[in-house]
């Protein structure tokens, strides 16, 4: 009896064992990856309109893995089976109940594309097959940038980037402008690394230029009247009044506006925008929509 209770021990032991050889380790999420778009889950396609293999999921993942085995991959039967999810997706079905984005980047960064509670759709040009990472929702409203600059309503952009219709160049920020003497806000937070302050007219430009370390971005802020008590080496924090709109750097009152420009790296001077044919500077539209801004 003894050796009859210990050989069902040792057998136990070994069940144990094998259990998380054969990838039960996590339960939920070996019931959940089966390769069928069940309702709850959201789900790549390796091809376009809801066609090839499938890869479904519950919730949020900010990194897929690149290589075999350890990525996550295409599950269902069809074209691309077992090939690596990342920059492999070419279309999504969203059956959970929460909107979700798709990401360019790891981490929930990058441009994005949003797809509502049920929908089925083709991935767009920008994110097929380079779809990095996924978020289920709920997520927060963006504000205006207009309306985040100044923190009142009345604020507009003038130029948006690369805007420039009679100027010649190329328009390297945003321009917004709401009246002479309103409180200008800082959109990002970071450390003053520059400050000029210039004086009104055309010869005096004045530049608040904040570094924002995690990000690797500065952000500069351009015809300002900062506030005295700005300097280098300040700390910022989103919202807090930096400057005045003013027109230091502008030819007339008439056209005072704050120049709004996102360099990557740590940059203290904004990048020659008139008479400059080439621009230095991405696109900044979705680094403002990832800091929970409409560039408008």
């Amino acid at each position: 009896m003894k050796y009859l209770s210990k050989l069902m021990a040792v057998a136990g032991m070994a069940i144990v064992a094998v259990i998380p050889a054969l990838g039960f380790g996590n339960p939920a999420l070996a019931a959940s990856r089966d390769g069928s778009c069940d309702s709850g889950e959201f789900c790549y396609y390796y091809n376009s309109d809801n066609a090839g293999s499938v890869s479904d999921f519950t919730g949020s993942l900010d990194d897929y893995g690149t290589t075999q085995p350890s990525c996550y991959d295409f599950k269902g039967a069809g074209n691309g089976q077992g090939v690596c999810v990342k920059n492999n997706a070419a279309s999504v079905w969203n059956r959970s109940s929460k909107a979700v984005r798709v990401y360019f980047n790891s981490g929930y960064s990058g441009s994005y594309q949003e797809f509502a509670a049920g929908a089925k759709a083709n991935l767009n040009s920008t994110l097929k097959n380079e779809n990095a990472s996924h978020r289920f929702g709920p997520f927060t409203a963006r504000t205006n940038m207009s309306f985040s600059l100044y923190e009142t309503s009345g604020g507009s952009i003038t130029c948006g980037f690369d805007g420039y219709t009679s100027t010649p160049g190329r328009h390297e920020g945003i321009d917004i402008a709401r009246g002479v003497g309103s409180d200008v806000h800082a959109l990002t937070s970071g450390t003053v690394i520059y400050v000029a302050r210039g004086a009104t007219g055309s010869g005096g430009l004045s530049t608040i230029s904040v570094y924002n370390s995690s990000l690797n971005k500065t952000v500069i802020y351009l015809h300002t009247a900062p506030r005295s008590a700005v300097s280098v080496g300040d700390s910022i924090s989103v919202g807090e009044v930096i400057a005045d709109e003013s027109w230091h750097g502008v030819s007339s009152s008439g056209s005072a506006h704050t120049h709004v420009e996102m360099r990557p790296g740590r940059q203290t001077h904004a990048a020659k925008s008139v008479s400059d044919p080439t621009l230095d500077n991405p696109n900044p539209t979705s680094f403002w929509n990832n800091r929970g801004y409409n560039v408008r």
